[in-house]
């Protein structure tokens, strides 16, 4: 199913089986846990536990690009297989019309991690699903590309300290702006999706940090002034706009990911606002390589 981050791989949440399958299709670790989509705030109340920092958050960006990471209730419906295990769900209100249009019908929550294979680049368009998963899933929503192009943002609320668990389309100035510094992650714990070190890999080897290109590398580049002499180059953002590049970035990423160049050289993106969740991917992206 489209939805405004990238295309996800939906399954009734509250069945085991559909969320193994998901898992399946993706050849994805089961200790990841999964995002659960659902249609209304009022339907995550009925799912886990929001305090007073959650309804703020969701106040302001549900629907959105957050996922809030909280604590199960008692009896609550959603498989544990989706949960990894954990006593925490992480959970969003999606607000592409067809995925709510989708949970509005279905009146389920669907676990819907991103429509690829396991660790690869994640998909924002219909075709790339396809091409990543063919026929491991029985129908794809083709609404066209995703209007934010990466991950939503988490926060883990189950501590005192609220935790950035990933960067992503919500910038954390503005989710510090309603509830305070947000810490960072436990090392080594996986707490949420997207906490892989290796992950949204293209096949070649990604070079970050570029200022020069190699006649057989291809070019990611960022701003107005590139380098020269690469095999092929895509701009993220001739303008220096970084929602413009975060929408650009995974689609790019695809199609500069061809045998006949030898790495992708990747220039520098500003470490602020969406710049946080871009150079995110970009290091997953260049891990163990």
């Amino acid at each position: 199913m489209p939805t405004e981050t990238v295309y996800g791989l939906a399954a009734d949440a509250t069945n085991g089986r559909a969320v193994a399958a998901i898992f399946a299709a993706k050849g994805r670790p089961e200790f990841n846990p999964l995002i659960v989509h659902v249609a209304s705030l009022e339907a995550a109340r009925h799912l886990a536990e929001l305090d007073e920092r959650a309804e703020r958050l969701a106040a302001a960006f549900w629907p959105g690009a957050l996922t809030l990471v909280l604590r199960r209730l008692p009896g609550c419906p959603v498989s544990e297989l989706a949960s990894a295990g954990l006593p925490t769900l992480a959970i969003r209100v999606p607000a592409h019309p067809v995925a709510r249009a989708l949970l509005d019908t279905c009146r389920l929550p669907l676990a819907a991690p991103s429509a690829n294979r396991s660790g690869q680049v994640s998909p924002t368009e219909a075709q790339h699903v396809a091409e990543s998963l063919g026929e491991n899933v029985d129908l794809i929503l083709d609404a066209g590309p995703c209007q934010v192009g990466i991950e939503s943002t988490i926060v883990g609320l189950t501590r005192a300290e609220a935790t950035l668990l990933r960067p992503g389309g919500i910038e954390r100035e503005a989710i510090e702006a309603l509830i305070g510094p947000l810490a960072a992650p436990r090392e080594q714990a996986i707490e949420a999706p997207g906490m892989l070190a290796s992950h949204y890999a293209p096949r070649l080897p990604l070079r970050l940090h570029a200022s020069d290109v190699a006649p057989d590398e291809a070019l990611l580049g960022f701003g107005r002034e590139l380098p020269e002499g690469a095999a092929m180059t895509m701009n993220l953002s001739p303008g220096g706009d970084l929602r413009e590049a975060a929408a650009h970035l995974f689609a790019y990423l695809r199609a500069l990911d061809r045998p006949v160049f030898r790495a992708i050289a990747v220039m520098p993106i500003p470490e602020n606002g969406l710049g946080l969740a871009i150079n995110d991917r970009l290091r997953r992206a260049a891990a163990g390589r």
